[in-house]
């Protein structure tokens, strides 16, 4: 990485954390090495060096393969949740049109932990009860909506969240490979479920779209019709991300 000495855009008065943003700017446009970074910054060695390992037991920075920095996981995480609060947001008219559509209830979800958590919805609410409100949560160990959750996490995160599951990893494998995933829903008992990952810039999965009926409404297996109008909700919200600008960087550990 060849890196041009520069001066930090932004100051904030303590040195400290105005040289934690230089090495973030630099680390920005790409991979650095520690030369990189004391080339670019114009810091001494033994303090780029102390700041940036600091910076990486924060989970600020990380190393790629080369043992260069590289922006961290914290970053990313942090960027996730601005972006699903816009999401949750842009989810209203979004749900509500594939719910005129499909006849369907329509859902959004989001992973917080060990947990899927229902955080928008557009449900037939003619029987005058709603089987599934916003805010509740279910165990991420079983139904379509979990393993749309799961299926694109690293590999320590499919470890973790295979252990109890009622779905193994072949199982994962194939819902990566179709896009989509089909079966009884967890959350509502009597009830079967197609969903489909809503990705932002970067292809990162943020939530789970799904669709749910009684098996009576939902077909055994969903058709081309059916399974495009999930698929294209989903890309809808996806694209409401793109266009805020609050779409997050690859993760990258």
């Amino acid at each position: 990485m060849t890196v041009a000495t520069r001066q930090p855009k932004r100051v904030s008065g303590i040195g400290v954390l105005d040289k934690a943003s230089t090495l973030l700017d630099l680390v920005e446009k790409g991979p650095a090495s520690l030369a990189d970074l004391v080339a670019g910054s114009g810091f001494a060695r033994p303090t780029v060096h102390r700041i940036a390992l600091g910076m990486e037991s924060l989970g600020l920075l990380a190393r790629d393969f080369r043992g260069r920095f590289v922006l961290g996981p914290r970053l990313g995480n942090m960027a996730v949740e601005v972006q699903r609060d816009h999401l949750v947001k842009a989810a209203s008219p979004v749900l509500a049109d594939l719910q005129t559509l499909t006849g369907l209830d329509a859902r959004l979800f989001r992973r917080r932990g060990a947990q899927q958590i229902c955080v928008a919805t557009a449900a037939d609410a003619t029987e005058g009860r709603e089987d599934l409100p916003v805010g509740t949560a279910r165990s991420l160990k079983a139904g379509p909506v979990a393993q749309i959750l799961l299926a694109w996490e690293e590999p320590e995160e499919l470890y973790d969240g295979l252990r109890s599951a009622r779905f193994t990893a072949a199982q994962l494998s194939l819902v990566r490979r179709r896009g989509w995933s089909h079966g009884p829903d967890a959350m509502v008992p009597g009830a079967v479920s197609i969903a489909v990952p809503v990705r932002a810039k970067g292809k990162r999965v943020v939530a789970a779209l799904a669709l749910t009926g009684a098996q009576p409404r939902m077909p055994a297996t969903p058709g081309r019709l059916l399974l495009g109008a999930v698929v294209d909700a989903a890309g809808e919200l996806g694209d409401t991300l793109v266009e805020s600008g609050a779409a997050p960087r690859a993760r990258t550990r």
